[in-house]
């Protein structure tokens, strides 16, 4: 099979591979990609970034989600057949979607939702099981909170502003100038332009803030939530309570609190609870975001779709910061 592969961590250009076709375990599919989305994790990863909590043999296949259709099926797999059309974000251990073939769990499988192109349904896995985990499991939004998404015409942004408002949450987002239209289009209530605005200055007082940026914008967060408010981010600093959820043992807890050690002096000066999300995949969460999907609460926000041969300059544009929404592998 062809994949876009890394031979070695660093800004390094992915190259087109002709690679054996994986095989199978018992409870695994074999998807056949016909598309998969490009996410910030796959520079990360590229980057070497994640070397802490991830460690991948060279060569590497990036990519993060996909849908496809079923083309064969393990000795253990009960819930679905060859033909069934598909999406899903793969395990942490067994990514890969920048290539025609991959082997995937079949808990991290969800029927793809019927009203929507394979294209489409590729931009969903990974900024919807995020979204979901966010507000669902850690924020637990509630109907009348204020939250603050970062970065609204984002992957993520446009995603999540979206889910907030079906959940009964204000919303306020931050966004360029040329982003404003489309966040509104979403159902933002406020909107906060980053190059002019400091939100830190106009906000107070919000229930909960979704960071997709990390850094100086993570920090300056910590102004806005109430006492006993709550912060999730994708692009902060791990902390040491990640840490040991995630079981990374005595030295990485110890290098993680040192590093988050900014974070956690934010957490108890503002008394507001800080979240490092490393999102896990779920076909059931994925079902549920595809009812959200087929009755119409939630649409796809696609910016642009590349060929697979082109895969490379697509990583390029998403790095570059100028996409609204999701950017798309075709491969079929």
């Amino acid at each position: 099979m062809r994949a876009m592969v890394i031979d070695k961590y660093g800004k390094v250009t992915m190259r087109l591979a002709e690679i054996l076709t994986p095989e199978i375990g018992e409870y695994e599919v074999l998807a056949e990609i016909h598309a998969a989305s490009i996410n910030p994790i796959d520079f990360k990863i590229r980057d070497g970034k994640v070397k802490l909590l991830l460690k991948y043999k060279m060569p590497l296949i990036l990519g993060n989600d996909f849908s496809g259709v079923v083309s064969k099926v393990g000795a253990k797999v009960t819930r679905f057949k060859v033909g069934d059309e598909i999406y899903a974000r793969p395990r942490k251990n067994k990514i890969g979607t920048f290539a025609e073939y991959i082997a995937v769990n079949e808990d991290d499988i969800a029927l793809k939702p019927k009203n929507l192109t394979f294209e489409e349904a590729a931009s969903i896995p990974l900024v919807g099981l995020t979204t979901y985990q966010a507000f669902k499991d850690i924020l637990q939004l509630q109907k009348g909170q204020k939250i603050l998404i970062q970065a609204g015409a984002g992957g993520v942004g446009t995603f999540a502003i979206q889910l907030a408002k079906l959940m009964g949450a204000t919303v306020t987002t931050t966004a360029s100038v040329a982003g404003m239209e489309l966040v509104k289009s979403l159902g933002a209530d406020e909107m906060i332009n980053y190059k002019t605005e400091k939100f830190e200055d106009i906000l107070k007082n919000y229930d909960a803030v979704f960071d997709t940026v990390g850094g100086e914008i993570l920090e300056k967060s910590f102004k806005v939530v109430k006492n006993g408010g709550k912060i999730v981010s994708v692009s902060g600093l791990p902390n040491a309570r990640f840490a040991k959820e995630y079981g990374s043992g005595f030295f990485k807890t110890l290098l993680f609190s040192l590093a988050s050690s900014k974070i956690t002096a934010l957490e108890k000066k503002h008394n507001v609870q800080y979240t490092f999300l490393f999102m896990e995949p779920s076909g059931e969460q994925l079902s549920s975001i595809a009812n959200y999907i087929e009755s119409g609460n939630i649409k796809p926000v696609i910016d642009k779709v590349f060929t697979f041969d082109d895969a490379q300059k697509a990583m390029e544009y998403v790095e570059s910061g100028r996409a609204k929404g999701k950017v798309i592998l075709k491969l079929k």
